[in-house]
């Protein structure tokens, strides 16, 4: 499942095994621009990245039951960081107990 607000760069829609794409649960465009993978606004970025998730609770939930469902959901991020990008705010908000 993809979850960014814009298809990644360089990877056809044709070849990619990307069973849903969920634009809707990635940042706004607002903080995204903003947070722009500076390091030093990751603390800040998932702060205000939690609180836009916090008003999209019926998306969490239906990531919650796509889990339940399929055993297992894969995040798809377009990022080069692996440790500071959405995926992993999102993933740390899904794990957390409803």
């Amino acid at each position: 499942m993809l979850v960014d607000r814009l298809w990644p760069r360089g990877v056809k829609k044709e070849k990619a095994n990307v069973t849903l794409w969920m634009k809707e649960i990635a940042p706004s465009e607002q903080l995204r621009k903003w947070f722009g993978h500076e390091i030093e606004r990751w603390p800040e970025f998932q702060k205000k990245y939690r609180a836009e998730l916090a008003q999209k609770r019926e998306l969490i939930r239906e990531l919650k039951q796509l889990e339940k469902k399929h055993g297992t959901v894969t995040l798809l991020f377009a990022a080069k960081d692996e440790k500071h990008n959405q995926a992993v705010v999102l993933l740390n908000t899904l794990k957390k107990k409803t």
